[in-house]
């Protein structure tokens, strides 16, 4: 088996904002997985907030390249397992080779991993689209731009209120809020209330990972539903999060891939909690794993090709009425040819 690392700067559409990080292009690291006729295909992005760099984890796959090269893989599982003890300091890099593992895996195997997964496509929900921190008028300009049933806007201004109001006015689509950890505790209690009136559907993460404590009064308090994000990271934060958040928010990077992720969605599955799964802003590469877990879902999360202005690769496509698979087998993740031959 043959390693490929690739990185890439995706040009996004619009400025993205959100409570403490703004871009206007997002740096990403493709795995290629090369074993005869077949490639399989794994992303991670880099990401200031979690301390992950291009160059960091280059190095990460670099240093047990020779593993990776030298294994057959057999079980997915199995061999994320074998290389956790080198990587367990980064899930974003475990996250990027298990992803690859998968899609190489199944297009070995001739099946998509739903099949494998013995998953129906058909359950899978519609994923919302997300409005990034800006003025109302470009908030009302990207929402118009870009029709949606379901958008997930992101708050965290001293004009929260007024920004979904403003937005309400223009759509009946369903609204998410995520205010990426910042409010407090009389706010999101307070804005809960607000809300609910303008048809929002749940509050994501509204205040910082570590409040717990104020998570316990808010939770007995929300009149909105709570779901979890930078208070759950990985396995180990799902039962954590329960009775705290009315269900959780799973990212690949951040978990370590699609193999972790299916341990947690059937932990929280067993807790009762709704499951969600988000996406960074990728490219069709890491937003293809995703597709194949939709089913599973309550919620999903995977615009985040839908944000770039150019893309560098095709799979699994995400419209207003669901998602669309291809004909490839595993994740159905293709990087562009002229990008290969480069």
């Amino acid at each position: 088996m043959k390693l490929t690392i690739r990185s890439f700067a995706l040009p996004l559409r619009h400025t993205f904002t959100i409570s403490y990080d703004s871009r206007d292009e997002q740096d990403t690291l493709i795995v290629e997985l090369e074993d005869g006729e077949f490639r399989g295909y794994g992303e991670a992005t880099s990401n200031p907030y979690y301390g992950q760099t291009i160059e960091g984890m280059t190095q990460n796959l670099e240093n047990i390249r020779e593993q990776i090269e030298s294994t057959e893989i057999t079980d997915p599982a199995a061999f994320w397992e074998q290389v956790r003890p080198a990587l367990q300091h980064s899930s974003f890099t475990q996250c990027a080779l298990d992803e690859a593992v998968h899609d190489l895996y199944g297009k070995k195997m001739g099946k998509p991993l739903y099949q494998l997964w013995n998953l129906d496509p058909k359950n899978a929900p519609i994923s919302n689209y997300t409005i990034g921190i800006d003025s109302i008028e470009k908030m009302v300009q990207k929402m118009k731009e870009m029709p949606w049933p379901i958008y997930k806007i992101k708050l965290g201004t001293k004009e929260d209120l007024e920004i979904v109001r403003e937005l309400r006015k223009h759509t009946d689509a369903v609204f998410r809020v995520d205010a990426n950890c910042a409010w407090g505790v009389d706010e999101t209690i307070n804005n809960a209330v607000e809300l609910k009136k303008l048809g929002v559907q749940f509050i994501e993460q509204p205040m910082k990972a570590d409040n717990m404590e104020g998570m316990k009064e808010v939770y007995k308090h929300s009149v909105l539903p709570l779901i979890a994000d930078e208070s759950c990271i990985v396995e180990a934060d799902v039962a954590q999060c329960h009775n705290l958040f009315h269900g959780v928010n799973i990212k690949l990077t951040k978990c370590g891939g699609v193999t972790p992720a299916i341990r947690m969605i059937k932990e929280a599955r067993e807790l009762g909690m709704k499951v969600m799964i988000g996406c960074m802003t990728e490219s069709s590469v890491g937003i293809s794993a995703i597709g194949h877990l939709a089913p599973m879902l309550d919620y999903v999360d995977m615009d985040g090709a839908l944000l770039l202005r150019e893309d560098i690769a095709t799979g699994v496509v995400v419209t207003e009425t669901g998602l669309v698979y291809p004909k490839e087998k595993g994740t159905g993740a293709q990087l562009l040819p002229q990008l290969i031959e480069a």
